[in-house]
């Protein structure tokens, strides 16, 4: 039986209050920093599964329990699962592979980054077709998005993840392997107070 053939994984955090958007936390205060996060989520996930017909995975920790979740658990098209790993490179590995059991091609992405549009999804997905691999650098030097059809390790082990270096530590990495990738449009992910302002191009609100 031929796989089908593109998924989307997501990465998230339960969107507690004191443990999501922490460095935003200065600015916002423990609560609006959380129910930005909530809202991000919300509107990531509407979109992709409204305006695309990719399988999607949404892959939480540390649980998949938590009462915001609960109105996403049974929406087509939409699965949840719960990470695992010491560290995000692992978890993404775990992630990656298990998806890849069952999909061709595999887009990852976090919900920091509301700038990402179907369109993005589509190319990625287009150039998964004739190359190893797809990257969107972020303007913080990490990536918003990483297009796979296999999980060799040096992609997901000995990288600083959360620093500045990721993405290079990732095209490093793809060097060695010999693989040919294509990189999407630097994009802006929301992490400092300093990125709130970008929001506004959106059009959407901090409340």
């Amino acid at each position: 039986m031929t796989k089908p053939s593109r998924a989307v994984l997501i990465f998230s955090k339960l969107p507690e209050t004191g443990k999501v958007k922490t460095r935003l936390i200065p600015a916002l205060g423990a609560e609006r920093a959380a129910n930005l996060y909530r809202r991000l989520l919300d509107r990531q996930l509407a979109w992709l599964t409204a305006e695309t017909d990719y399988s999607i995975q949404l892959w939480l920790t540390p649980s998949t329990s938590h009462p915001h979740i609960q109105q996403w658990v049974n929406t087509p098209g939409l699965s949840l699962f719960l990470q695992q790993g010491e560290d995000l490179g692992e978890r993404m590995m775990h992630a990656a592979q298990s998806a890849l059991h069952s999909y061709q091609q595999i887009v990852l992405m976090g919900v920091d980054c509301p700038a990402l549009t179907p369109a993005h999804l589509q190319q990625a997905f287009t150039w998964l077709e004739s190359h190893d691999g797809v990257l969107a650098p972020a303007q913080d030097g990490g990536y918003v998005l990483l297009g796979l059809k296999s999980t060799p390790p040096p992609l997901f082990k000995g990288h600083h993840w959360g620093e500045s270096d990721v993405a290079e530590t990732t095209r490093d990495s793809m060097r060695q392997l010999g693989w040919r990738w294509r990189e999407l449009p630097l994009l802006w992910d929301l992490d400092r107070a300093e990125d709130l302002g970008q929001l506004e191009t959106l059009g959407i609100p901090l409340d």
